[in-house]
């Protein structure tokens, strides 16, 4: 026994700098892998985030100040984040509860089955459609002079823009959001609603469950925090979106993107470069509030999607 002693530690020792070498063998290569990622989020997202949000604190010499942060009080961009906390919750909305129902009617689908298929393509890439396509879209069929515009006028004696163009205004945008929002819920969303086991539908039945009731007590509690977390999604989508607006809405500043893009390329009011920076600040906090809630109700969400 007493020979034998001092050899188990050393063998302990050689397995367990064995396995350590191993895991370091494993994770290496795993760590290598996300250097491309790493280094296009630090160069393309965080690196001109954190230029723009800093840009706000300081004047056009280089020094650094706060009275740029007087600027979010002013009214005009008081009204301007309310217009564009305003126009993301409503569509928000609008597109979840669309995509919602899109997402259930396919639930009685295959998941190979070629409607399924096709209603998961089309998603993928409409939620991707926008900017200028999507603005000159809009145009073509409901502008001014659009085809439908065009048609209900000469044949039903209607005139959807009676009261003004509102298409180019801050209740234009709600449609093409609208269009880009609810195929993005079906992404999203449909996850969720396919993770519903079947298993709990029958043992409902099987105690005597009806199939309303199966809804109110085991399908909406379950799917409440993944649709919550995705009216999240839907909301930091919409708030970010500029180049749908920008192509559509070109005159005027009614949400906080356009407020940057007036604040940067303004040839009537100068000086007003790092307003933009103190904008982009805002827009970062709001982004920063939702993401946070977004990950919160996502880890719970998440326990039903295992």
């Amino acid at each position: 026994m007493a020979i034998n002693a001092p050899i188990a530690p050393s063998v302990g020792s050689n397995l367990q700098g064995s396995s350590r070498r191993s895991a370091v063998r494993v994770s290496l290569p795993a760590f290598l892998g996300l250097v491309p990622f790493a280094a296009y989020v630090l160069l393309f997202l965080a690196l001109p985030t954190l230029l723009a949000v800093l840009s706000g604190f300081f004047t056009e010499d280089g020094s650094f100040t706060l009275d740029n942060l007087v600027a979010l009080t002013d009214p005009v961009i008081v009204r301007t984040f309310v217009n564009s906390i305003g126009l993301s919750a409503l569509t928000a909305v609008i597109g979840a509860v669309v995509g919602a129902l899109a997402c259930y009617a396919m639930l009685g689908l295959a998941e190979d089955s070629r409607i399924r298929g096709v209603v998961d393509g089309a998603s993928g890439v409409l939620a991707q459609f926008g900017g200028v396509m999507l603005a000159f879209a809009f145009i073509a069929t409901i502008g001014v002079q659009g085809l439908i515009t065009v048609w209900l006028s000469d044949t039903f004696g209607i005139d959807i823009f009676a009261n003004g163009a509102w298409i180019y205004d801050l209740p234009g945008l709600v449609l093409p959001y609208i269009y880009f929002q609810v195929p993005l819920m079906v992404i999203t969303f449909m996850p969720a609603m396919a993770a519903l086991k079947p298993q709990w539908a029958e043992a409902n039945l099987t105690l005597g469950g009806s199939n309303r009731g199966f809804w109110m007590h085991i399908g909406f509690p379950v799917l409440a925090p993944s649709f919550a977390a995705s009216v999240l999604l839907l909301f930091a989508n919409a708030f970010s979106s500029y180049a749908t607006a920008a192509a559509l809405a070109s005159q005027g500043s009614q949400i906080v993107p356009l407020q940057i893009r007036a604040a940067l390329v303004s040839e009537t009011v100068l000086g007003r470069e790092n307003l933009a920076g103190t904008l982009a600040l805002g827009m970062v906090v709001i982004m920063a509030i939702v993401m946070w809630g977004y990950s919160l109700i996502q880890r719970r969400a998440a326990r039903w999607q295992r």
